[in-house]
């Protein structure tokens, strides 16, 4: 059987630019002096699976309810101003046209509000997301004879944010 001796590994990589069997300058592990010490030697990494596990969909429902609100706020000063946007002649359930925009603007003021108090991950933002990401579900439905397919798809959106709200706002980072 023939035994050749290790031979050390001579490839280059792009991040180091030296062969990976040549011992760097300051690696202590292989040059024989002290070890460099890494974040995680000294316990300051914070890294916690079951804390970051959702943190996506939180950081998706306040840029979701922050276009929500703005996209609101517009279509609520397009309402009040009666203007040719929304579909001429439809029939509300409740009240009209002019009265559905003051509401929608205001719902889209506190809206934005709330997303900007996600992203700072304060509790009290998270509650008024859901609160405003409700009531905006429910007053897309009531929207839709003024504009079918935009109501329809930002109902669709509230629903994603009541889920990321809902389902992983709630966690937050406990002192160590």
């Amino acid at each position: 059987m023939d035994q050749r001796p290790e031979r050390p590994d001579t490839r280059v990589t792009q991040a180091s630019a030296q062969p990976t069997g040549v011992p760097r300058t300051g690696d202590g592990a292989r040059s024989g002096g002290a070890p460099v010490p890494q974040p995680w030697d000294r316990g300051e990494s914070h890294y916690d699976p079951y804390e970051e596990r959702g943190y996506g969909w939180v950081l998706f429902a306040g840029v979701m309810i922050s276009i929500v609100g703005i996209i609101n706020f517009i279509y609520g000063i397009a309402a009040i101003a009666n203007s040719k946007f929304y579909v001429g002649g439809a029939v509300y359930i409740i009240s009209e046209l002019n009265t559905w925009g003051w509401v929608i603007m205001f719902t889209g003021v506190v809206q934005f509000i709330a997303a900007m108090g996600i992203f700072m991950r304060a509790q009290w933002a998270r509650w008024v997301g859901v609160a405003t990401a409700g009531v905006n579900a429910i007053i897309q439905l009531i929207f839709i004879p003024a504009y079918p397919l935009a109501s329809l798809a930002i109902f669709a959106i509230d629903i994603l944010v009541l889920y990321g709200l809902l389902a992983y706002g709630g966690r937050s980072r406990q002192a160590a």
